[in-house]
């Protein structure tokens, strides 16, 4: 098949060789010498099968380009393979994400009523401990008082006492402190 189509080449290539003035057969003829160098050569391609050559160097590619195919294809269903796996890691990830938020959300309002709580406890305490000290105030402005009070009365009846009191009535109470003052220190 391959011969009788390079046949027919040739001897298509060769036909505007026969409009040529002069006899065609001839090495004087430049059209003739151009058609035989055209057929050796052609016989030299067949002869040395460079057609089955370039054939199979087309095959060969054609080989090459199939193998390159498949693998194409097979890196491909790979990286699709990885892109789900890692679409189902990321939703994995993202809903431990979304349960670590809820979780510290949950916790920081728990932390929160703790807190307040705490310091509603320390708002008691400290109204409780100033409470206790208006009172601890109030008592010992209460016993000041009285014991300005005692001091002015004590004062006054001395000065009553002292405009009432004659010299020797004055002799006799102080001879009664100091017997008094004598017994309750033995």
């Amino acid at each position: 098949m391959r011969r009788t189509l390079a046949f027919i080449l040739t001897a298509g290539a060769a036909s505007p060789a026969f409009a040529a003035s002069g006899p065609f057969f001839s090495l004087g003829n430049t059209d003739f010498v151009v058609t035989l160098g055209f057929i050796v050569f052609i016989a030299v391609l067949f002869y040395f099968k460079v057609p089955s050559m370039i054939g199979g160097a087309l095959d060969n590619r054609a080989e090459a380009i199939k193998s390159d195919l498949d693998e194409a294809r097979a890196l491909h269903e790979e990286a699709r393979s990885l892109l789900a796996s890692y679409e189902r890691k990321q939703r994995e990830v993202q809903g431990q994400a979304d349960a670590i938020v809820a979780a510290a959300k949950e916790d920081a309002s728990l932390a929160a009523e703790q807190a307040k709580a705490e310091l509603e406890k320390s708002i008691a305490r400290r109204l409780a401990a100033a409470q206790d000290q208006i009172a601890s105030a109030e008592a010992t402005a209460v016993k000041e008082v009285r014991d300005q009070a005692v001091t002015v009365a004590v004062s006054a009846a001395n000065e009553v006492l002292a405009k009432q009191m004659t010299a020797t009535q004055a002799n006799k109470l102080i001879d009664a402190a100091i017997a008094d003052v004598g017994d309750k220190l033995h």
